[in-house]
């Protein structure tokens, strides 16, 4: 197993402090906050934690209250809100210095039968034919610079859509959709827990990029900034994160200093495992 990979597991297995608390942390190389996917990653371990394993996860849905400090840990204290027959309920706060920084809420259902449909993948070419993000960002940036964007990343991401960095070069490249084929670098233990936790996570690294394809603008752009408001997912059904997944993305609305993206989640056989919407912060200066 890769050593960024290990180390992205080792960040998803909290410390359990005390019933129903856990503790977390961010990695070493320390941005200026907490990436929002670790922590919906992290409350989501948490939650799963409290509940049978035979009640999978069906979906979450979360909001980001305040920037999380890398410096310090996350703590995570779990709501038992409902046990039922079928349906189990929690709710995870992250808190740092005191105060709540993040809540999710998530719903976990035992396994049962009923009608069955799902939209069509849409078309992308194979993972294997397209670059890799080093060589997707190297005309870009240059060798070095795309070396550390992408050395040391435990996922593999394969655009099939333009950059947002290439959209903003070249604004005829603009489009409101997203297509990018990922996984996680090497094999993961068949722990259907960790599957959609790592989903959870990845989840949150490209989707509002898609509202700023949209419109030709990039992160760093030196005229765009942004945070994720909100955050939803549902999980219709079992899938590994080492194997190809599909991100389908698109934004079907930007305005009031605030986008909104989805997400698809589909195997390489072409069936829908998971969906996703978020809405983010975008201001854009003029400068």
């Amino acid at each position: 197993m890769k050593e960024s990979l290990k180390a992205l597991l080792d960040l998803l297995d909290l410390e359990q402090i005390e019933n129903d608390i856990f503790r977390g942390r961010s990695p070493e190389d320390r941005q200026q906050r907490v990436f929002g996917g670790q922590v919906a990653g992290q409350a989501l371990v948490a939650a799963g934690r409290t509940v049978p394993v035979n009640r999978p996860v069906h979906s979450l849905h979360a909001y980001f209250i305040r920037p999380g400090d890398p410096l310090v840990p996350l703590v995570y204290t779990v709501d038992r809100v409902r046990d039922g027959r079928s349906f189990t309920t929690r709710r995870v706060t992250a808190i740092q210095h005191g105060k709540a920084i993040f809540t999710l809420s998530a719903s976990f259902q035992i396994v049962e039968g009923g009608p069955e449909h799902h939209a069509p993948m849409p078309d992308a070419p194979d993972p294997e034919t397209l670059p890799t993000g080093r060589e997707r960002l190297t005309p870009l940036f240059g060798e070095d610079r795309a070396r550390e964007f992408t050395e040391g990343r435990p996922f593999d991401l394969r655009h099939a859509t333009p950059l947002t960095w290439e959209a903003a070069k070249d604004t005829s490249l603009a489009t409101p959709e997203s297509r990018v084929w990922l996984k996680v670098d090497g094999e993961l233990p068949d722990d259907p827990l960790l599957h959609v936790c790592l989903m959870t996570y990845a989840s949150d690294m490209t989707l509002l990029d898609t509202v700023l394809l949209n419109h030709g603008l990039a992160w760093g752009d030196k005229r765009t900034m942004g945070a994720s408001l909100d955050h939803a997912m549902w999980f219709h059904r079992p899938f590994r994160a080492d194997d190809w997944l599909l991100y389908a993305q698109d934004t079907p609305f930007a305005g009031g200093a605030r986008g909104l993206a989805r997400g698809q989640v589909f195997t390489r056989a072409g069936e829908l495992v998971v969906s996703v919407m978020q809405e983010g912060l975008i201001r854009v200066s003029d400068a």
